[in-house]
């Protein structure tokens, strides 16, 4: 349930087996009728899925036997309150806390009879499918509560900003988050109207402070899911630089695996959990204000899990029709969490999509599907390997997103990486890189056979080190961003980003060399006193993206938790 429970869930194992072995071993009969099972099933999907799989490790632990360790009680008291359960002082849990530098919050959104369905699906698939039960090692030897740092601290800036609320957008669930708004653009008209994706289908259309559909994919696209995972559903969207013109615009989704074929597929014994598709989308009037229109298939990508997918495309804004980018399309697509499912074969190679940063021609029909142009400029299409993507810009991702060009100290390319266990980072991009993973993380080697572990490496010429970097002490996933240009002289030539769980916001000082490397934070104050997006957004995981207008130079902080958008209004 978000990607602090995959840990969590590991803590409660701990806490309750070693210490109250007597308890945990009198397990509770689960209902096994159709009904609970279903709910249970759809719930486990939607909220524990993108970290968890019943048999296999993921991003957490695996689940299969834990109704047979723990009560019903035990397990419904940590998913409502875990952390009265951490805070406890437990050995076993505060030696987790160490390993796993994440805590969970409340679930207490959850109705009891919704978290019982929820153990029971999993009680009856342990059931189904005999697993041992996680073992963790015991330790009797009272720890620090203080987590290892590997990496080097973020720094004060003694910078603020003021955030102001700019809109609400319509919650789209009745349970949090109330929206899984991820993306903005600015109209292609620089009119100071805003587009804005939610995750579940929807593109809202954001004019004068009043919000509207513009376009929900739901109903126009079969077999469309949004769930399992917290990166499924619409990944991203951009428009074309010539809109106006020919009113196309690029979408990515998730569709479940009717076995439809894909353009990128890997071997039929490693099971496919879902396609992402990026699509054309074609408006039959540029100026209305909702969209009707077509849609034409450009790529489909088949994904052996609910994570790490094609979550974020964009064309370099704002550049010269006559420069060779003009009209490109870059698409960042994850590695498929083919690492954490044990399938690292997958990627981190040039005959893979997954863990690539993608450049095509959307008009272009050279690709292999006939759909899309691959750039004669493309770095490896002259490769002899005739397995060789020849759409590939650069590659050796994890989960690559939010893109964005500085073009005031030269054109330069970042994109935002999250880790897995210990760092979060941002790359600068260029033609051909590789960037590591799955035997790097940060400036770290790293084994895709323990991928909790990172080691210093010498050969750091063979991979393309992060720009910046920060440790899990400091965040728990990358929320990229932009380098601000606009009127506020204290944000001025700062590429700023952010961390999605806990809100902070981070930036670094860009220049044309990027001679510093060094990460700060920003404060944040409201009606002059000091507070953060947690506090504001009300939710211990805040879910920022960090969005910025290139027309206006207006730069903006979103939340999924509340739905809200703020603007940063002063910065000193």
């Amino acid at each position: 349930m978000y990607r602090f429970l995959a840990y969590a869930v590991c803590f409660s194992v701990t806490v309750f087996v070693l210490v109250n072995c007597s308890t945990s071993k009198k397990t509770t009969g689960y209902p096994s009728d159709n009904k609970t099972l279903t709910q249970g099933k759809e719930l486990f999907n939607n909220n524990c899925a993108s970290c968890h799989a019943i048999a296999d490790e993921g991003i957490g632990p695996r689940l299969g036997g834990i109704t047979h360790l723990l009560s019903e009680k035990s397990l419904t008291d940590f998913i409502l309150n875990p952390a009265k359960v951490i805070d406890s002082g437990d050995l076993r849990a505060v030696n987790l806390s160490k390993k796993f530098k994440m805590v969970m919050p409340s679930f207490d959104f959850l109705k009891p009879a919704e978290i019982n369905s929820i153990l029971a699906y999993i009680h009856k698939e342990t059931a189904l499918n005999p697993i041992e039960p996680l073992v963790v090692k015991t330790e009797t030897d009272a720890v620090s509560t203080t987590s290892e740092r590997v990496g080097v601290p973020v720094k004060k800036s003694g910078i603020t900003i003021e955030l102001e609320d700019f809109v609400q957008i319509p919650a789209s669930s009745d349970k949090p988050p109330l929206t899984r708004i991820a993306n903005m653009r600015p109209h292609p008209t620089a009119d100071g109207s805003l587009f804005v994706s939610d995750q579940r289908g929807i593109i809202h259309h954001i004019h004068k402070g009043q919000v509207s559909t513009f376009l929900d994919i739901r109903q126009k696209i079969d077999h469309y899911i949004n769930a399992p995972g917290l990166g499924t559903g619409l990944g991203s969207f951009a428009f074309h630089p010539d809109y106006q013109k020919n009113g196309l615009i690029y979408i990515t989704h998730t569709e479940a695996f009717t076995g439809k074929k894909a353009d990128y597929e890997f071997n039929d014994s490693i099971k496919v959990a879902m396609q992402w598709v990026v699509s054309a989308w074609k408006i039959n009037d540029v100026k209305s204000a909702v969209f009707e229109g077509s849609r034409r298939e450009l790529l489909r990508i088949n994904v052996p899990s609910g994570v790490h997918g094609t979550q974020d495309i964009n064309f370099i804004p704002g550049i010269d029709k006559k420069d060779p980018d003009y009209g490109m399309l870059f698409i960042g697509t994850g590695d498929g969490g083919s690492t954490i499912g044990k399938h690292p074969e997958l990627t981190h190679h040039l005959n893979s999509l997954l863990g690539t940063i993608i450049r095509i021609d959307p008009l272009g029909n050279n690709s292999p599907n006939g759909k899309y142009g691959i750039p004669s400029d493309n770095p490896f299409v002259n490769n002899p390997d005739p397995g060789t993507r020849k759409e590939i810009w650069a590659f050796g991702f994890r989960n690559p997103h939010r893109m964005s060009w500085d073009l005031n100290h030269g054109k330069i390319m970042f994109s935002a990486e999250v880790g897995e266990g210990n760092f979060e980072e941002v790359n600068v991009i260029v033609k051909g890189g590789d960037y590591g993973w799955n035997t790097r993380e940060g400036s770290y080697g790293i084994s895709p056979s323990d991928l909790k572990t990172v080691f210093k490496v010498s050969d750091s010429e063979k991979y393309i080190r992060p720009y910046l970097e920060y440790d899990h002490l400091d965040g728990n996933a990358i929320s990229g961003g932009s380098v601000y240009e606009g009127a506020l002289t204290a944000l001025k030539d700062k590429y700023i980003f952010g961390d999605i769980v806990n809100g902070r916001i981070f930036f670094a000082n860009i220049n044309r060399q990027l001679s510093d490397s060094t990460v700060y934070e920003i404060g944040i104050i409201q009606n002059g006193e000091p507070t953060n997006l947690q506090k504001m957004s009300g939710s211990k995981r805040v879910d920022l993206r960090v969005e910025y207008d290139y027309f206006t130079r207006e730069m903006y902080m979103m939340t999924k938790s509340d739905g809200k958008i703020r603007r940063i209004s002063k910065a000193r």
